[in-house]
């Protein structure tokens, strides 16, 4: 699969914005595939204004704010920040380059067909940035959406870093690695993260960049999910959630989720199930489990509820 990518500024002034525009070799959708990672409607590194995705991130060589707009001509990004020429070189994974379907078969699943058709120009995005991935999972672990999502905007609007540009609102970088290793015992407390989740943080935060490094490295799916599930505190979710939103993992299932299991067996088969079956329905498709788990996500079918919402449950006061 070719790209083209056409840079017309260089990086040596990191005060001024860089411009490129990158133009897919397949269909995309932007919105659709950029942002599932998106963690809330008041994402302080996410925001969709008009027909513009803003993203704010912290790139190897700094921090980086995205401004993508799509039209006929393709992708048209414009970054701000010392990791502006970073950002726009990985806009093409962003964008899906890499997301190679090719054995991919839904066709004898009329459901799975039919969504899969709908949303052709839905690619599996990658942001090649490893503990940031990590460290949004291992925040919700365990919790709410809204607990997760508030506690995410917290820590990142504290700790992060003001991201540059002329963005809508202000908008923030994750922390470095060695800022969420110093935030405080009493700051994640004050944001809602339990202590067990933010020693894992804290704990994955010790071993720096190379953590990072190590899972980029890795040759296959399972060779990342053992190095991820060998640090403290991170199991298969945390695994898969890190592996789909930093390296677009194909086969990824997050296997131990509260509602992922009951979804699939209900679309699959209009029955519920759990974690193990699940597994044993999505087995005809192995390699691209986490496809199929995004089609029957995209397609809205979901089980009748059965009884009242969860509560979230505020632990900042113990």
């Amino acid at each position: 699969m070719t790209t083209t990518v056409d840079a017309t500024a260089t990086a040596a002034a990191t005060t001024h914005p860089l411009e490129t525009v990158y133009r897919p070799a397949h269909p995309l959708n932007l919105f659709r595939t950029v942002g599932v990672l998106m963690r809330g409607p008041k994402d302080p590194t996410m925001l969709i204004s008009g027909a513009t995705l803003w993203r704010a991130s912290r790139t190897p060589l700094g921090v980086a704010t995205l401004a993508l707009r799509q039209s006929t001509a393709g992708i048209h990004a414009t970054a701000w920040g010392p990791g502006a020429e970073w950002a726009l070189a990985q806009l093409p994974v962003l964008c899906g380059a890499d997301d190679d379907a090719t054995g991919f078969d839904v066709s004898r699943h009329p459901l799975l067909a039919d969504v899969a058709h709908r949303t052709r120009a839905t690619r599996l995005t990658r942001t090649d940035l490893v503990f940031d991935a990590l460290a949004s999972a291992v925040i919700e672990q365990k919790v709410t959406s809204l607990q997760a999502f508030g506690a995410w905007r917290v820590l990142i609007t504290r700790f992060g870093e003001r991201a540059p540009g002329p963005t809508p609102r202000p908008m923030f970088a994750p922390p470095s690695i060695d800022g969420w290793h110093s935030i405080p015992s009493w700051s994640w407390h004050q944001a809602g993260v339990e202590p067990p989740q933010s020693r894992a943080i804290v704990r994955a935060a010790e071993r720096g960049q190379r953590i990072a490094d190590v899972v980029l490295s890795a040759p296959s799916s399972g060779d990342r999910d053992r190095i991820l599930t060998s640090l403290p505190g991170i199991g298969a979710w945390t695994s898969a959630e890190t592996r789909i939103r930093a390296l677009g993992d194909p086969d990824a299932v997050s296997v131990g989720d509260y509602h992922l299991a009951h979804q699939v067996g209900f679309a699959l088969t209009g029955s519920r199930t759990d974690d193990d079956g699940m597994l044993e329905l999505l087995a005809p498709w192995a390699g691209h489990r986490q496809r199929v788990i995004r089609l029957i996500l995209a397609s809205g079918l979901t089980e009748p509820r059965r009884g009242p919402r969860l509560a979230p449950e505020d632990h900042r006061r113990r």
